[in-house]
């Protein structure tokens, strides 16, 4: 039988290449979004949710793997709060609900420096939503820690299109154990996040494995 993968987050710049690398699989794609998606291959189905109605009263369709890339930010989303209920409410909430309809594995979209004891409101959040992921015992859990994303956005992002430009320049000197903190293609995480589906228990993932997949 054929794996169901459910994508959330699949207009982002993640979510949509993770799409993009399970549409030449055989496997069957289930992308959940509250916007339409196109030019979707023939093995994805986009079902269009809104969150909040679809977290308290939607049937979470049957799957075996979960594909968290939800991400916004705090000036996008308006304020804290705002940020913290899509980063981390609508996380925690749809995996919850992916588990209980079968979801054994689960792929997290996080980032580098996540650490719940952070005094940088989104580095905990970050890291607060690892914990109670591992909580939640999948039988696979796989948490991708990238620094700064290079990609095209479908919306911009002045600030950090600058500083995709300054990173570009000193990656170089970001060697040894300071390499997790390089910019890498939004393509190369997407493409670890689907490549990396079959590891057991849980596993981090930063830029040296993502640039494996050069």
């Amino acid at each position: 039988m054929s794996e169901i993968s459910v994508v959330i987050g699949a207009t982002g710049l993640v979510g949509n290449l993770v799409c993009h690398h399970l549409s030449k699989k055989e496997n069957k794609v289930i992308a959940i979004t509250r916007r339409p998606m196109s030019n979707l291959s023939s093995n994805i189905d986009n079902l269009i949710v809104d969150f909040d109605d679809f977290i308290c009263n939607g049937n979470f369709p049957a799957c075996d793997h979960l594909f968290l890339c939800l991400g916004t930010t705090i000036k996008k989303a308006g304020n804290k709060n705002n940020f913290k209920k899509i980063d981390h409410d609508y996380t925690i909430a749809l995996a919850e609900k992916a588990k209980l309809a079968g979801a054994v594995k689960v792929s997290l979209i996080s980032s580098v420096g996540a650490d719940i004891s952070s005094k940088n409101f989104y580095l905990s959040t970050k890291g607060e939503i690892e914990k109670k992921i591992e909580a939640l015992d999948f039988m696979s859990t796989n948490i991708f820690r990238p620094g700064l994303l290079l990609g095209a956005r479908s919306e911009p992002r002045f600030l950090e299109d600058i500083g995709q430009k300054c990173f570009i320049l000193i990656n170089f000197l970001l060697m040894g154990a300071f390499s997790k903190y390089k910019c890498v293609r939004a393509d190369l995480v997407a493409k670890t996040m689907v490549t990396s589906r079959k590891a057991q228990g849980v596993k981090y993932f930063h830029y040296d494995d993502f640039a494996k997949k050069a």
